[in-house]
């Protein structure tokens, strides 16, 4: 593709350096001391709700987001603005059901929350095993997407180029996490959103005004252009050749709308906030910041197949993961001017930061859960844990950094849907039955972690993206004996079945003691932990 060369190449080149430097001079001005704990998980709690809201939104935003799905949208029309719009929806059910019980239920992690009411080891390792198995695929995903976002726009091609650029960005990834903690991550989030809701806002319009500020030309020009047809407005494209299209959409959609929002690294921004009062104003600063970028993404990767058409946008890759890029770069027109260069630079810095902040993130969120949930029932001294959390960041980020290099060359959405389909299969459901069913045993937790996380390794290799069709990640294989693109169907009721069924057989005398334990914990589940149970630093929303 010729569009990335020239004085676009040199000003993405020059914007990439240039925001490296800058969030990494921001992590270690705000990295925690060498004994604050507190700092390092919470940041003190000291963001206020806008610039909080906004770092949520900026590890909502993923390369799920902006790759798979924006792909999504500009092949199969329909049915990416669902699953977009699906990932609308669970970030509203975090913020209407979830956001405030976590926040006064945890102190840094997701096994805080599930210790809070079951204080057992084996909770905390089970919800340290969850956390890395729900992550480590989705961080995959992540720095391949880095690798090749930076090759492409440089115009990369050797293997050994590509496999450099996803090193250089996986040292990035582990020196933010490990650096910044939770503040500078928070940073760095703040800087990417902004970023890519204000490039998104200057190309959405772009388009827009091509098509005569009518996204009724746009939509039906895109359906010409994708070779679809009709076919491109209705639902059911993408699963054409799915023998059950309903049921493959619906799963699809339950994974994204119960999964995506309970993911750890999501979830660990409610205990940055100083009260209940400040999750909730963060919450709809984070809708509101996601609603937007989700309709500037439908317009922009939409816009993608109306100006180069569906030959073009395969092309580049086969998944449409360029879609985004593409959209961009075609709203500027055939030639590009300085400053055009300057602002298409910008979208490409922002996309490019998206990807390398969230795996920082997701990177962070599995360093405190090795540190914190496995050392929890002998805690150690904050310097010590501090170091751990440090050099866990660093055993977590070279193994993905290594199966990154070697996994880009293929189709890498079947890690990023087993991540939502964990987050929906296992984490939901202990969350939910954790935070508001009096019976729920401890029993009946680890059996939704294990049975919900199981069913869904067990069930994926055998979906259709793994093999069976030309654009899974194994083409030349066949064994997708579970005709569906995820197990969601079968491993979500899985998951809460397990937990329900376990406590219920559980006797009186354990279902009776489960629900004074609950009991002596609600006054904390609505209203949160008392002042002096506050770290040290943080506000007293006074």
């Amino acid at each position: 593709m010729t569009e990335f060369s020239g004085p676009a190449q040199s000003w993405s080149l020059a914007a990439f350096c240039s925001v490296v430097a800058l969030t990494l001079l921001l992590c270690v001005l705000t990295g925690p001391d060498a004994d604050d704990l507190a700092e390092f998980y919470t940041g003190y709690k000291s963001l206020s709700p806008l610039r909080n809201g906004l770092a949520i939104a900026g590890d909502y935003i993923s390369a799920a987001t902006v790759l798979t799905i924006g792909g999504i949208i500009a092949l199969c029309g329909y049915d990416g603005v669902v699953l977009a719009l699906s990932a609308v929806l669970s970030l509203l059910l975090l913020m209407f059901l979830l956001a405030e019980p976590l926040h006064n239920t945890g102190r840094y992690t997701m096994g805080d929350v599930l210790g809070h009411r079951h204080p057992a080891r084996s909770v905390r390792v089970a919800a340290c095993a969850v956390t890395l198995l729900a992550l480590v695929p989705m961080m995959i995903v992540q720095l391949a997407g880095v690798g090749e976002l930076l090759a492409y726009v440089m115009g990369f091609t050797a293997p050994a180029a590509k496999n450099g650029c996803v090193a250089g960005a996986g040292i990035l990834m582990i020196s933010y996490a490990a650096l910044g903690g939770m503040r500078g991550t928070a940073l760095v989030q703040i800087f990417k959103t902004v970023m890519l809701l204000a490039s998104g806002l200057v190309v959405s319009g772009l388009i827009l005004h091509t098509f005569g500020w009518s996204t009724e030309a746009l939509f039906r020009t895109a359906a010409r252009e994708s070779g679809a047809g009709p076919a491109y407005l209705r639902w059911g494209l993408q699963y054409s050749s799915s023998p059950h299209p309903a049921l493959d959409l619906a799963s699809t959609q339950c994974a994204i709308v119960l999964g995506a929002g309970c993911l750890p690294h999501v979830t660990m921004r409610m205990y940055t906030a100083g009260t209940p009062r400040q999750v909730r104003r963060a919450m709809s600063w984070a809708v509101s910041s996601v609603t937007l970028f989700i309709l500037m993404l439908v317009l922009i990767c939409t816009g993608a197949t109306a100006l180069l058409g569906r030959a073009r946008i395969t092309g580049a890759d086969p998944h449409g993961t360029t879609a985004y890029l593409l959209g961009a770069r075609a709203a500027f027109g055939s030639g590009l001017s300085r400053s055009e260069s300057l602002l298409f630079a910008t979208v490409t810095t922002a996309v490019f930061l998206t990807l390398l902040a969230s795996v920082a993130s997701m990177t962070l969120a599995c360093a405190n859960a090795l540190a914190h949930d496995l050392t929890a029932a002998r805690p150690l001294a904050p310097a010590r844990e501090l170091t751990l959390a440090r050099s866990c960041a660093l055993l977590v980020g070279i193994p993905v950094i290594l199966v990154a290099a070697l996994a880009q060359h293929r189709s890498l959405q079947p890690l990023a849907t087993l991540s939502f389909t964990l987050g929906a299969s296992a984490i939901a459901p202990a969350l939910l039955y954790t935070l508001f069913w009096r019976r729920y045993t401890r029993a009946g937790l680890l059996a939704t972690l294990v049975v919900g996380s199981l069913t869904v390794l067990a069930l994926t290799p055998g979906t259709t993206l793994v093999s069976g069709n030309p654009v899974s990640a194994f083409p030349e294989a066949d064994f997708d004996w579970f005709p569906y693109n995820t197990p969601a169907l079968a491993s979500i009721p899985a998951g809460f079945l397990a937990g329900w069924l376990t406590s219920v057989l559980a006797g009186k005398s354990t279902a009776d003691r489960e629900r004074a334990r609950y009991e002596s914990t609600e006054h904390r589940l609505l209203t949160g932990p008392p002042p002096r149970d506050r770290p040290a630093g943080a506000p007293d929303g006074t």
